[in-house]
């Protein structure tokens, strides 16, 4: 043999060789860092868990054994695909299926992760399944939500909102309480774009590690668009990337991956749990287990206003006002004889004997909901029509009018009925503005008809205080 081809065959094995043995990263894959964290890993875990707890109490998980082992046995393969840079020993990844039908997942700190029935139905294979699980358990892996909490405050507020993540106020105490329910609905979908197209890479890197296809990440994407028809994207899209971007990008990503050519996509059982949850009975959806909750969003199906006495006397609004804040996002001025009774999507605001196992009777309700349309008028018809099926005595009095609510656009309109708490007229007016993740914010001014003259001022006062931070 000649030299020189000698020489051209050794060099063709050494690179073989080399092919085989580099890692990963050599192949050129995107580079990704953990981003800036003042908290310990252990924060995570700790937050992670009360936040469990509260999910668990507040939304319908599905107990069905064989469809939450399979869901684990995906998540389990998942977790074994971090990349080990990410890999921490402490927290404890746990993977549970809500009941609802809206196309959708979210992940805790440490390890808690939920997958919508709805996401199961839809994924046309395993692969699509697991790209959302993947995306999913990057941002546990990265430890985006206390990242987040990192760039958004001091530590002394930010032990707060940390409770915010997704479980209402979760840490108890007076940091806790603050409005926790508020910033956990618009914490759900509030990171950065940065933050998500990153948890897509890594997502698309964890899923070729575990023996799956990353493009599969990327038609689910494809599939969210088409299952969701035109409208409104599911909250897995909200204030995501670009949906089209996504699919690019992830290809781009898989282009420079390893995968297996036998790469999982679709298999018997991801077919036999999808049919055995579509022949269960329909779903309902996030907004229907929102209005069919107990009033103020108690789980337990008590008030946080239970306990107290009604009466026939009312102190008047005081003059002088408290500010109440709500996490890092809001703020409002109330009077200061009202105190504040927190939940888990809404605060209410009530002077002695308006608050009893009823709900209040004067005063104020403040908070969060989630809204199936961008569009304002729609979105504040829906949250209108759920308020009057939870309240039948109430009827809407007419249309809807412009006002601003913290320095956004926002609708008002006025119910009334007899209430059957004081056999009075009540007067209830609801204002609503949109916040930037899409939720519904709303406020509710209620007072009886025959007193309202003196509560007028102090629902203006408290109207125009309103401020912002979303």
């Amino acid at each position: 043999m000649r030299k020189d081809n000698l020489v051209k065959n050794l060099t063709a094995m050494l690179m073989a060789w080399t092919l085989l043995v580099m890692p990963l990263a050599a192949f050129g894959q995107t580079p990704i860092t953990l981003p800036k964290n003042k908290y310990k890993v252990q924060d995570d875990v700790r937050v992670g868990q009360q936040a469990a707890q509260q999910v668990e109490q507040q939304m319908p998980i599905l107990n069905d054994a064989q469809a939450t082992r399979y869901i684990q046995q995906v998540g389990q393969r998942l977790v074994n695909g971090i990349p080990s840079q990410f890999s921490q020993p402490a927290f404890d990844y746990r993977f549970k299926i809500v009941n609802a039908r809206d196309i959708n997942a979210f992940a805790l700190p440490g390890g808690p992760m939920y997958v919508n029935r709805g996401m199961i139905e839809a994924a046309k294979s395993e692969g699509e399944m697991a790209g959302v699980m993947a995306h999913e358990i990057a941002h546990i892996a990265l430890r985006h939500g206390t990242s987040q909490a990192t760039k958004q405050g001091s530590v002394k507020n930010q032990l707060g909102t940390i409770g915010l993540i997704l479980g209402g106020a979760i840490l108890g105490g007076q940091q806790g309480a603050q409005l926790g329910a508020l910033g956990a609905q618009a914490w759900m979908t509030s990171y950065s774009r940065d933050y998500e197209s990153k948890a897509d890479i890594l997502g698309a890197q964890i899923m070729a590690n575990a023996g799956y296809d990353p493009r599969d990440l990327a038609n689910m994407f494809r599939t969210i668009e088409q299952q969701s028809g035109g409208s409104r994207a599911p909250e897995f899209l909200s204030s995501h990337p670009n949906p089209a971007n996504r699919y690019e990008a992830i290809n781009r990503e898989a282009q420079m991956l390893r995968i297996s050519p036998n790469a999982t996509q679709n298999t018997a059982q991801f077919e036999r749990i999808q049919s055995r949850l579509r022949g269960m009975s329909r779903a309902p959806s996030m907004a229907e287990i929102e209005r069919n909750a107990p009033r103020n969003g108690q789980s337990s199906g008590q008030n946080p206003t239970a306990g107290g006495r009604y009466s026939s006397r009312v102190q008047y609004p005081s003059s002088r006002m408290q500010t109440y804040t709500g996490g890092n996002w809001m703020q409002v001025n109330v009077p200061d004889n009202w105190r504040a009774f927190e939940s888990q999507s809404s605060v209410q605001f009530a002077p002695e004997g308006a608050y009893g196992d009823n709900g209040i009777t004067h005063g104020a309700l403040v908070g969060i909901a989630q809204a199936n349309s961008n569009n304002l008028g729609q979105a504040t018809e829906q949250y209108v029509d759920g308020v009057l099926q939870e309240n039948n005595y109430l009827r809407q009095n007419a249309g809807y009018t412009r006002t601003t609510l913290g320095g956004r656009q926002a609708l008002a309109t006025v119910l009334s009925g007899r209430s059957p708490v004081t056999n009075r007229t009540e007067v209830a007016t609801v204002y609503t503005a949109q916040l930037r993740n899409g939720s519904l914010l709303y406020v509710i001014a209620i007072a009886p008809e025959n007193e309202s003259g003196n509560y007028n001022a102090a629902f203006r006062n408290m109207i125009r205080s309103i401020r912002l931070n979303d």
